[in-house]
């Protein structure tokens, strides 16, 4: 029997909870060498960065308010930055 079936033997005799807990740790193992898992989504690195206003362009806007933008009113602008 090789390493990888007794370890899979063994794994099948543990409860739920404590599998899952063998998961996390080679999942952690597999962080730790930089080698990510096959669950975690790819990031594509050739993808352009996006600012925080494009991102959240749809939702700029979005809510009614009658509250004035607060960094207008000098009362509140009165002393900042000292």
């Amino acid at each position: 029997m090789t390493t990888l079936e007794i370890a899979i033997a063994k794994i099948k005799k543990l409860p739920a909870e404590q599998r899952n807990e063998v998961i996390r740790f080679i999942e952690f193992l597999e962080f730790k060498v930089g080698k990510p898992s096959d669950n975690q989504e790819q990031i594509e690195t050739d993808k352009k960065e996006l600012s925080f206003a494009e991102v959240a362009k749809d939702f700029i806007g979005c809510l009614d308010s009658n509250l004035e933008d607060l960094s207008y009113n000098p009362k509140y602008m009165e002393g900042f930055g000292k």
